[in-house]
């Protein structure tokens, strides 16, 4: 038989199999009781995803209340700006299957502390400390962990303050305890942190290269390091001609009409 008159067989063989996938598919995969599966199984996910998104409103007000607060008393703002994120799915069911966590909702609030992540940028290391620690002394804020790696900087040259917390939030029956990792850093360590992430992740290079990047990049962090603290010293020593030469803020009156 020549080729010629396979082809038909062969075609007609590939429609009986496709049509049997697309059956199989519609009456398994797309049935009413797998959908209800999924879904079933899926809200419960959602629904906690959206009690850390939650949490994530409830940290980032209390941030934007003390940076007003503490713009009157400085007479700058020492937060430069907050952002925000809840881990992917994906990247949260990676990190289960490395820990070797259940596949339970409560395994996973229990063991993952960074789920919600707020990150706080701040002017100078000293408002860093300031902030986290008005913001630790807040009643209804418990603290979980703490990593200085500022004080301690990473083998990298990484250098933030991490703080997990639990934070309430009020629902419309209950109140939940959620948690959220806090990172602080300067506009210098996070511009370092921000580079050196898409260095790091982005190439595959020979082992004595990345070496020698990974020292460039540590000799980038001592001198942003020392950029910080210099601009700390240019900073405190303003405010300390301030203190020592005060502006006249008595009130000088409204002027007469006419005058």
């Amino acid at each position: 038989m020549s080729q010629e008159e396979n082809t038909p067989l062969s075609e007609a063989l590939e429609n009986t199999l496709s049509t049997v996938q697309e059956d199989f598919v519609r009456e398994s995969i797309m049935s009413d009781s797998f959908l209800d599966f999924v879904e079933q199984n899926t809200k419960p996910i959602d629904q906690l995803f959206a009690y850390y998104r939650c949490a994530i409103m409830e940290v980032e007000t209390k941030f934007n209340v003390l940076d007003e607060s503490l713009s009157v008393e400085l007479d700058r703002n020492p937060i430069e700006n907050i952002t925000s994120r809840v881990k992917s799915v994906d990247s949260l069911l990676r990190k289960m299957k490395r820990k070797n966590i259940p596949l339970t909702l409560s395994a996973i609030e229990e063991n993952i502390n960074d789920i919600a992540g707020v990150r706080v940028i701040c002017s100078f290391p000293d408002d860093i400390y300031e902030i986290a620690n008005a913001f630790l002394s807040q009643d209804d804020i418990t603290l979980i962990a703490r990593k200085d790696y500022i004080k301690e900087p990473k083998l990298s040259g990484y250098r933030s303050l991490h703080l997990i917390v639990e934070v309430p939030i009020f629902l419309k029956n209950e109140k939940r305890n959620m948690k959220v990792e806090v990172q602080f850093r300067t506009i210098a360590m996070d511009f370092w942190a921000s580079l050196e992430h898409k260095l790091h992740y982005k190439h595959d290079l020979p082992p004595e290269r990345a070496k020698a990047l990974a020292d460039e990049l540590r000799e980038c962090a001592e001198q942003i390091e020392l950029l910080d603290l210099r601009m700390q010293a240019v900073k405190n020593e303003i405010v300390t001609y301030n203190e020592e030469n005060p502006k006249d803020t008595s009130f000088p009156g409204f002027p007469l009409i006419g005058e």
